[in-house]
Formats: structure tokens, sequence, C-alpha cells
């Protein structure tokens, strides 16, 4: 069995994510997405706010799993027992970067491979900050977040206004 770890802030989840879990489940008996806890970061939604969120997106597909990590990637991924680590890569200031994280994961953990997958055309410009600001700045989001995501957005940001 190869199972593969998705990991990531998804704050929130995008399509674009979404389109790289659909593809990352057709190629491995098992996926965990896992949600980064990172208290450095300012995040808009709660790890177990981005964790159901993602939940509710993925309840179709039957091998993935939904967790949340702290620490090492590499760490969490021999934890987990997978052998491999999907990174989407969107344009080629994304690939400069995670080059770097996945030689220096290769480098603490050789036995962990990192398959960088390009993400699809329809959701290359996508990311969860620009989700953010183009929603906060009045901007329709329909078709770049599921519609479950897009309710909890007008939830949480309208509040905040």
């Amino acid at each position: 069995m190869i199972r593969a770890i998705y990991p990531g802030s998804f704050d929130p989840i995008t399509n674009g994510h979404l389109d790289l879990i659909h593809r990352g489940a057709s190629h491995f008996d098992q996926l965990v997405v896992a949600v980064l806890i990172n208290d450095e970061k300012q995040a808009l939604f709660s790890v177990q706010e981005r964790m159901e969120m993602l939940r509710d997106a993925v309840k179709g597909l039957s091998n993935v799993e939904v967790d949340s990590f702290n620490g090492l990637l590499v760490d969490y991924t021999a934890r987990k027992k997978a052998s491999v680590v999907i990174r989407g890569i969107r344009a080629i200031s994304d690939y400069e970067y995670e080059l770097q994280m996945a030689l220096m994961n290769r480098r603490l953990a050789p036995d962990i491979e990192t398959m960088f997958m390009m993400s699809g055309e329809a959701y290359s410009f996508i990311s969860s900050r620009l989700v953010k600001e183009v929603f906060r700045l009045g901007g329709d989001i329909t078709g770049l977040v599921p519609p479950s995501v897009a309710t909890r957005l007008k939830q949480r940001l309208l509040v905040k206004v």
C-alpha cells in the first residue's frame, strides 16, 4: 500500500487544492490531507475549522483522510508510514520554494519522495490568500472555493467588517 501526504495550511481550501486532492487520490492507495499547525501564521480559520471544511469537501473520496500536524513534515510523514509527499506547483515561483523544501526534506529523510503536481490550468492562479483578498474587497469567488467554504467566508468576514 502506498500512502501519500498532501500538507498545507488550507486557509481556506480552494478548488485548486481540491483538484490536487482528487488527482492525488487517484494515484495512491491512501492520501492524507494534513493541515499544518503553525502558530506563527495569522490564520483566518482555526485548524479545527479547516479540517471540517476539508472533510466536507472530500467526503466522497474513501481513500482520503484529513489530519493535522506540527513540527517537521518528514517526521509526520514517517509517523503516518507514508512514502510520498505531494506538493502543488502553480508557477515558477512556487517551484523555486518547493524545490528548496523538497531537497531539505530529502536530506532529512532520504526514503521519503516528493512528488510535484502541476495545478490544473483552471486553478493555476488561485491561492487561499488571493481568495480571501478578493472576497474582502467584494469580489465574486464563485468557482474558486467549494460553496460551503464560500458560506464560511461570508460568515467569518462579514462579522469582522
